[in-house]
């Protein structure tokens, strides 16, 4: 497919599952959208419903997901669903949800991109702007951090390292084409440690949790049957978040995205770094390498003017 033009599903995707917090089962529809619309979500159990964009300045928690919200309104654990997206490439969707939470499926990004692949993806008659990074930009807390360089396409290095306690030091380095994130990324599911869990449980979280939808780690086991998916699964999850993650940029990125034992929050604080410095970035058309930058520097002007 051309990278000259924005895309969007063929046909609708329609995917059921337990949210991991809430434990609820969620019912969801990823239906195509026109060009600049960019992706959307929508609360439709909510009478009017409420309409949520993929932007970053709608974030409003980071905690244990990342969690969009509107005027008291929110969907939670977004990032799974938005890494299938970017990562194969669609550019605008219409995502509806009947429920606070997107379901969890098997914990990772599969089953999206496997029903997205079997919708197909369909370009649109108007042009793709890409956020290329001009400037490298940093943040960090403590020996964590995230930075971003320029770059042709979209890279992402990341390592982590839990001090000697499985899964102790990995690293993966990607480089973005829809056909090696569905391979190398897409399949790697979330990850945590059993104690974690059972406290996540007694304080009403992780409900939903279980070894059919995440990776469960105690001592130096993994406590599912099956074990890993690949030795290197939870680094390639956090790979998986950060694209999740950093598509909350509302376009494109072309830049070498490079982390060390990040996490949403600080994705999340690269993200809104980025869009407080529009001198580090300009928007690009393919085939393009002359600037054009928006006399407002959020990607998205029309929203603006829309709540924090």
């Amino acid at each position: 497919m051309s990278e000259t033009f924005q895309t969007t599903v063929k046909r609708s995707v329609h995917l059921k599952g337990v949210a991991l917090h809430t434990g609820e089962t969620v019912r969801m529809r990823i239906a195509p959208a026109p060009a600049d619309a960019g992706l959307r979500f929508v609360r439709t159990d909510l009478s009017p419903e409420v309409e949520i964009p993929a932007e970053s300045r709608f974030v409003t928690d980071t905690t244990l997901a990342t969690v969009l919200g509107l005027d008291g309104v929110q969907v939670s654990t977004v990032e799974h669903c938005l890494a299938a997206l970017a990562g194969l490439g669609v550019d605008n969707a219409r995502i509806e949800v009947d429920g606070p939470e997107l379901p969890i499926l098997d914990g990772s990004a599969l089953p999206y991109v496997e029903a997205l692949l079997a919708a197909g993806v369909r370009p649109l008659g108007r042009a793709r702007r890409t956020i290329r990074i001009e400037k490298p930009m940093r943040v960090r807390q403590g020996d964590k951090f995230c930075l971003i360089r320029p770059a042709r396409g979209f890279r992402v290095t990341y390592s982590i390292d839990f001090d000697g306690r499985f899964p102790g030091s990995q690293h993966f380095f990607l480089d973005m084409t829809p056909e090696r994130f569905a391979e190398a990324v897409a399949p790697a599911r979330t990850f945590g440690f059993l104690h974690e869990v059972e406290f996540l449980r007694r304080n009403g979280k992780a409900r939903g949790g279980s070894l059919e939808n995440a990776v469960v780690v105690e001592g130096d086991r993994v406590l599912n049957p099956e074990g890993l998916r690949m030795p290197d699964e939870p680094v390639r999850h956090k790979i998986l978040d950060a694209v999740g993650d950093l598509a909350l940029m509302g376009h494109r990125i072309e830049g070498h995205l490079i982390v060390h034992k990040g996490g949403h929050a600080l994705h999340d604080r690269l993200v809104k770094a980025l869009l407080s410095r529009p001198d580090a970035w300009s928007y690009a058309e393919p085939n393009s390498r002359e600037p054009w930058r928006p006399a407002w520097r959020h990607p998205r002007p029309e929203l603006a003017s829309a709540p924090a």
